[in-house]
């Protein structure tokens, strides 16, 4: 039997056929696989980017902190306090709360939202920090969170409020008011990625904090209520989260109450953040 020799042409065809693959490739390094920090803040861009397209999600950032702001102030007022003028000290550093707080139910909205559209399952595949999806989406909120402290600040100084603490005391509590929003955030981040739609984390965020911001001392003294229901604005975290945003804009917030807020931001990060990521993994 005759042994079939190789023939030259094919083998010089596979090397120019190598060498034009690797052309069309290109030879350039690849690029390093990029760490927590910066997965985190490319999603957190993502999410600005997304306020960038559709500016009508800032209509809540906005718009309902001046209204509240001032339907309080003037409708309420001299009822509860003898004059618009003295009731916007008490009341400015709540409606800053307040504003932030419900703000932080659209973290879970649009997770789920972008689950719907299959974009998170290009996210689970892609080689990053997994939970850099979820960190980004919650700094892109802390961004809507200081417009809206801005918001409510700017108004309030125009109409009256006059914080006694300074600029340090008043940065002092917006920053203390983001820290409680982001812990909270990641209880709308888990049910963004439990439920069906967003109107439905939107219907069950709204439930749960209306109550949570009225039963508090946001808008009126709690000493004006009954003696049950002081017991359970005691023991709400908004109350003591207000209490110490008004001390921190004023002549000095209780440490009782710093200790609160501070407890109770890392009860709801430890309890929620991973029960958020164990879901996420299942997805």
């Amino acid at each position: 039997m005759t042994a079939t020799m190789p023939d030259p042409t094919d083998e010089a065809a596979g090397v120019l056929d190598d060498e034009k693959l690797k052309a069309a490739l290109g030879n350039r390094t690849r690029p390093d696989r990029p760490g927590p920090v910066a997965a985190s803040l490319t999603f957190g861009w993502r999410a600005m980017l997304k306020i960038k397209h559709v500016p009508e999600q800032l209509f809540d950032v906005t718009m309902f902190p001046i209204m509240f702001t001032l339907l309080f102030t003037y409708l309420f007022g001299g009822a509860l306090a003898g004059s618009p003028s003295e009731y916007i000290q008490l009341l400015a550093p709540g409606i800053l709360v307040q504003t932030v707080v419900f703000i932080t139910m659209y973290a879970g909205m649009g997770l789920n939202n972008d689950i719907k559209k299959g974009v998170f399952d290009r996210f689970r595949s892609m080689p990053i920090w997994r939970p850099a999806p979820m960190v980004g989406l919650l700094l892109g909120d802390a961004v809507r969170f200081v417009l809206a402290s801005i918001v409510v600040l700017v108004l309030s100084l125009i109409i009256g409020f006059r914080p006694e603490g300074g600029p340090l005391g008043v940065i002092a509590g917006i920053a203390l008011t983001i820290v409680f929003a982001f812990s909270i955030s990641w209880i709308w981040t888990l049910l963004g990625l439990v439920m069906r739609t967003p109107e439905a984390v939107l219907n069950t965020a709204m439930t749960v904090l209306f109550p949570v911001i009225f039963a508090s001392n946001i808008f009126v003294d709690p000493d004006t209520m009954p003696g049950w229901l002081q017991s359970v604005v005691d023991l709400n975290p908004i109350t003591h989260l207000t209490t110490a945003v008004r001390g921190l804009m004023g002549t000095g917030a209780e440490t009782s109450d710093l200790i609160w807020v501070f407890a109770s931001s890392a009860v709801l990060i430890a309890i929620f953040a991973p029960l958020t990521m164990r879901r996420y993994s299942r997805l």
